[in-house]
């Protein structure tokens, strides 16, 4: 996915009310940008932090700027982490249609946000495939590492994240196929586990859909201010 223009590169002042930040550019003025993550944001909101955000022509919008990335350090190099959690669908959604995830290969039709379960949508639909069942799949975005190395989620507790893995749970019960897909915005992770002590019954709820059988999968991007692309999968750690 490239951006329309490349991102303006500025610092963080802070993070407040969960969905605004304040940005000094590198002009050197100070704006206020959206703040597109519900999480946490746990060790990616330091002021002093280097961010990108994107800009918007558009005439209705009340804050131009988006916060797109940060750059983050655990001690081993300085890497650009995502944090606009409105990316991940379309960035799958993207590789799927390019072949990058040979797990969701082989299907002729992909709709998205189609409506399905206890009044919920699912992000990807796929059908037409080789074995005629159709594949439900849901994307979590993913930018949370107190380890270096180890990617995580979720950064804060998510009752709408278990209710999804009981959803597609259901389809999985239903004969359809149900997976799973974390897309990790940072490119320094080498695997990924759930954050049980965030969140235990969001960790309760990921075996147990993973034991009915919704596969889980888990893919890295590689980020610029030019563009974000889905890179490579990395193993899911086993939980204790």
């Amino acid at each position: 996915m490239k951006f329309a223009h490349p991102l303006v590169p500025g610092i963080l002042i802070q993070r407040y009310k969960r969905f605004l930040a304040d940005v000094t550019t590198s002009g050197g003025v100070t704006v206020t940008a959206s703040c597109p993550n519900t999480g946490s944001m746990l060790g990616l909101a330091t002021p002093g932090s280097r961010v990108w955000l994107s800009e918007s022509d558009s005439p209705t919008r009340k804050y131009r700027h988006t916060w797109e990335m940060i750059e983050a350090d655990l001690g081993q190099g300085s890497h650009i982490v995502g944090i606009n959690s409105g990316r991940p669908n379309g960035l799958v959604t993207e590789a799927i249609q390019a072949g990058l995830i040979a797990e969701l290969s082989g299907y002729s039709t992909l709709r998205r946000e189609v409506k399905y379960g206890l009044n919920s949508r699912i992000d990807i639909l796929l059908s037409g495939g080789p074995d005629k069942r159709d594949c439900y799949v849901e994307v979590k975005n993913v930018h949370l590492m107190r380890t270096a190395g180890l990617a995580e989620f979720p950064d804060s507790k998510t009752e709408r994240g278990a209710k999804h893995l009981r959803e597609l749970s259901s389809m999985v019960e239903q004969g359809h196929r149900a997976v799973m897909v974390f897309l990790v915005q940072r490119s320094d992770a080498q695997k990924f586990t759930v954050a049980a002590d965030i969140d235990a019954a969001y960790a309760a709820a990921f075996q147990t859909a993973a034991a009915s059988g919704v596969e889980m999968l888990c893919y890295t991007c590689r980020l610029s201010p030019m563009e974000i692309e889905v890179e490579r999968r990395i193993e899911i750690a086993d939980l204790p």
